[in-house]
């Protein structure tokens, strides 16, 4: 388990969490701004499209295989943007203060295009529109659950007339979590055409990923130690 660093160890600037928050955010003020036919084609150009593992030829000569990255920063809606923007912060400035900036990074893109990646080979239906930052979120989420595996959540229940903050373990409530992302993918809901695939898969790529670099990320803490 990760432990926060000591007071006499050297700060380090925890600048890709706000980073890519601010560029969500943009991308979206931006788009939101178009016109509707402006934004449907900024949507069909730049965003992922499905299709199965039968149309990688197509995928790379169309140039669709950067659409995994660039489908990352559009959303559908405010509450869609929001949402992933709430986790990302929550998540991500102790993942980050933990793996380091430039890491961090690399987590959320390429969890982000993994997540994309899997949810178009997951959806049997050609060219359905996938976007957003949900993938690259849960890739932070499971990353998170990977170093902090002790940590507890805060988490505010409704008793009655009365609201109760109680702290539960991380390792439970992303587990219910993870778990639902897996049920949704066979048996989930379909309002709001969600890529559940895409959840599930960011989550993998996340724990996986962390627990690859944790060597690196404790000699980071090391160093930042003066040890």
């Amino acid at each position: 388990m990760f432990v926060a660093l000591p007071p006499r160890a050297r700060p380090s600037l925890r600048w890709a969490t706000p980073l890519l928050l601010a560029l969500l955010w943009g991308a979206f003020v931006w788009a939101s701004t178009r016109t509707d036919a402006h934004q449907r084609a900024l949507l069909l150009t730049w965003g992922a499209l499905s299709g199965g593992p039968d149309t990688w030829q197509a995928w790379i000569a169309e140039g669709r295989v950067l659409r995994l990255l660039s489908a990352l920063f559009l959303h559908a809606g405010w509450a869609h943007l929001l949402g992933n923007l709430v986790f990302l912060l929550l998540f991500g400035l102790s993942a980050e203060k933990a793996m380091g900036a430039w890491r961090f990074l690399a987590l959320f893109l390429l969890g982000g295009m993994a997540a994309n990646l899997a949810a178009a080979l997951a959806i049997g239906a050609p060219d359905r529109l996938i976007i957003g930052a949900s993938g690259a979120v849960s890739a932070v989420i499971g990353a998170y659950l990977a170093l902090f595996p002790r940590a507890r959540l805060g988490l505010v229940l409704p008793l009655g007339l009365f609201l109760e903050f109680v702290r539960a373990p991380a390792s439970l409530l992303i587990g219910v979590w993870a778990l639902l992302q897996l049920v949704f993918v066979y048996i989930g809901p379909n309002f709001g055409a969600v890529a559940w695939a895409a959840h599930l898969a960011g989550f993998v790529f996340g724990v996986v990923f962390a627990l690859l670099a944790r060597p690196a990320i404790a000699r980071r803490l090391r160093r930042q130690r003066g040890l």
